[in-house]
Order: C-alpha cells, then structure tokens, then sequence
C-alpha cells in the first residue's frame, strides 16, 4: 500500500490542495528540505496542520506532490517532441531542463526531495512510480521510433540510451561538478548520439 492510499481518503477541496501544495513548494525553495516543516506550511497556507496530514503522512510526499504541481501542473508527463529529427528534439528536452533547474527556488526545492529520496526507500518508490518510470517511458517511447525509423541502431538497449542521453546532466546537477549551460545539454546530445546511430 502507498502512502497516498494509506491517506484517509477524504475528499479534498480543489483550492485548499493548491494553495497547500504551491505553499510547500515556496517553503522548500526557501529554506530547504530541512527547514520545511508541516508547521510553517500550515501558517503559511492558512490551514490546520491537521488537514495536511490528513492528504499527506509526512512531508517527503507533501514536497514530492508540491514539485509534481509546480513542474506538471498536476497533469500525466507529456509526450517528447517528435518533429523527425531526433537531436533537436531531445536537445530541447535536455535544454529545457538545465533552464529548470537554473531556478533557484526550484533547484533547492528538487535537491531537498533527492535527499530525501535517498534515506526513505517508501518515498523513493512513490517517485519512482509517479515521476521516474513514467518519464523514462516516454522517452524510451521516442527513441524506439527513432530506431524504428532507422535512425537507432536496432540492437541498442533503450534504457541505456535513455541513460547515456539524460544521466550526464542530472549527474552534473547532483554533484554540482560543472555549470549546466543549453550548450552544455545539446553537446551531450550530440555525443550520445554519435554512439548510439545506426551502423
């Protein structure tokens, strides 16, 4: 059972979870994972801590849900561009997220969520289920058209490619060992896609 099933199921209004979650979001981007309490969420949004715990069970989901809303808007992940040419689009992709995560409040508000991540395994399998396999879905989905269009090498594993795409990236951001530029993200396209073309 997840934690959000393990909730008591009462009906939430539709603002009250906005003005919640959008609150979270600020107070993270503010003072950190460690800063944030359901208290000072509570203040700030109006609300009776009370009715937070009743929709989320600690904050590593309440934090998990406040970065769903601000960077999906409480929507399912969408498709990756697919103009037939596949540099440009996972180039966009990749640019799009460097921009992201040069936002300040959004940059200290993910890496209080990965820290968080990493020393609680129920709320690393509630990302996971909600943000990380469905994203390396469809991006798995736009490199299996590439390889059906010839322009893969059939025998190319897709979640390494996936891998080998987006991981630089994400493993610059984590250890902070170098500034993320849009010509930073279209290079490490360009080299993962030299390796992984059709033969």
């Amino acid at each position: 059972m997840t934690t959000e099933q393990r909730s008591t199921g009462r009906r939430r209004n539709p603002a009250t979870r906005a003005a919640i979650l959008a609150t979270a979001f600020d107070v993270v981007a503010e003072l950190g994972y460690a800063g944030l309490t359901v208290e000072k969420v509570a203040a700030r949004a109006g609300v009776g801590k009370q009715t937070i715990y009743r929709w989320w069970p600690n904050k590593g989901v309440l934090v998990l849900d406040a970065v769903l809303e601000r960077t999906a808007g409480g929507v399912e992940p969408a498709e990756l561009p697919d103009t037939g040419d596949l540099e440009a689009d996972l180039a966009a992709v990749l640019v799009a997220t460097v921009e992201e995560l040069a936002d300040p409040g959004f940059d200290r508000a993910l890496r209080g969520l990965t820290a968080a991540i990493v020393e609680d395994a129920e709320l690393a399998q509630a990302y996971h289920e909600r943000l990380d396999a469905p994203v390396r879905e469809l991006k798995k989905r736009r490199l299996r058209r590439a390889q059906e269009a010839g322009q893969l090498d059939a025998d190319v594993d897709l979640d390494l490619a996936v891998d080998l795409v987006f991981a630089p990236v994400a493993q610059r951001w984590t250890v902070r060992s170098g500034d993320l530029t849009p010509d930073g993200a279209r290079a490490v396209v360009r080299s993962a896609l030299r390796g992984l073309a059709a033969r």
